[in-house]
């Protein structure tokens, strides 16, 4: 029996119109993948591993690993963290996650984040077996925290462990495995536990309704924007003043705009404007370690 023109033409707009579709849907979920890898501060991270590693002498080569081991990791802890946070995001209403949104299925960010630290493993040892080491432990405290720590007193201390441990990631990765200044891994380490109480802010009522009572829950959140405050604060003092030699005036005045920045973002303790101001002095403080740390 001959086909009709109008029945072939009927068949290949519907297929036309199923590829279209699963075009619609792939794209949707490649976008709810990205946006639940909390993109902002993985890569802030990574960039700040790149400018690091320059700034210790790694030519391209190693730049370019190190960075593609740190985006590996942090990767895999945005995608862990919005997975195990799932149940309580649903009880919170957070239309804004994706997983809630229904953008993206939480088998495919499950998978995402498994994805993502498999491939950190060998992409951390490239870079020589202790730093592999020393960086894998600071993923490892990334992903106990979005399973275990976040709800208990020491919910700071992954943060810190894993920031803290970040120098050390790149400058053990130079020919002689050297490992960095002290003041340095203690900037880092202040830097990520100021962090750690900056991003809490805005969902401290919607933690403790959910039952997740780190130390910020516990402490409200005056007194954990006052922490964040000092700790970043101190993050920067340590960059200024650990160096031997003179302070710099890019130092001084460094100190002084974190001071003022500080003050006024975490007067009035919500939204993201803490959390965004301690990413902006991260920033500035990458500048200064640039100057201290080039060969």
């Amino acid at each position: 029996m001959p086909v009709r023109t109008t029945q072939i033409a009927e068949s290949a707009d519907g297929a036309g119109g199923g590829a279209a579709a699963r075009a619609v849907r792939v794209g949707r979920a490649l976008g709810g993948l990205g946006a639940s890898c909390h993109p902002l501060p993985a890569a802030a991270v990574t960039l700040f591993t790149a400018v690091l590693a320059v700034a210790a002498g790694h030519g391209p080569p190693g730049v370019v690993l190190l960075a593609g081991a740190v985006a590996a990791g942090q990767l895999s802890v945005g995608w862990c963290n919005d997975r195990a946070d799932l149940g309580r995001d649903l009880a919170t209403g957070r239309r804004d996650k994706p997983l809630v949104a229904g953008t993206v299925s939480a088998t495919a960010v499950a998978r995402a984040a498994g994805a993502a630290l498999l491939l950190c493993v060998p992409l951390s040892l490239a870079a020589g077996p202790l730093a592999g080491a020393v960086h894998l432990a600071g993923v490892a405290a990334a992903w106990a925290y979005n399973l275990r720590l976040k709800g208990t007193v020491v919910s700071w201390a992954p943060y810190a462990l894993a920031f803290g441990l970040l120098p050390a990631f790149v400058t053990l990765g130079l020919p002689g495995s050297p490992w960095p200044p002290t003041w340095l891994m203690a900037a880092a380490a202040l830097l990520g536990a100021g962090a750690h109480f900056a991003n809490v802010l805005p969902d401290i009522d919607d933690d403790l309704a959910t039952g997740v009572v780190g130390l910020p829950q516990r402490i409200g959140a005056r007194r954990s924007a006052a922490l964040a405050g000092l700790l970043v604060l101190g993050s920067t003092a340590a960059l200024v003043a650990g160096p031997t030699g003179r302070v710099t005036a890019y130092g001084w005045a460094l100190l002084g705009a974190t001071a003022t920045a500080l003050l006024l973002a975490f007067r009035r303790p919500a939204g993201r404007l803490p959390f965004l101001t301690v990413m902006a002095v991260a920033a500035a403080d990458v500048i200064l370690l640039v100057a201290e740390l080039r060969p």
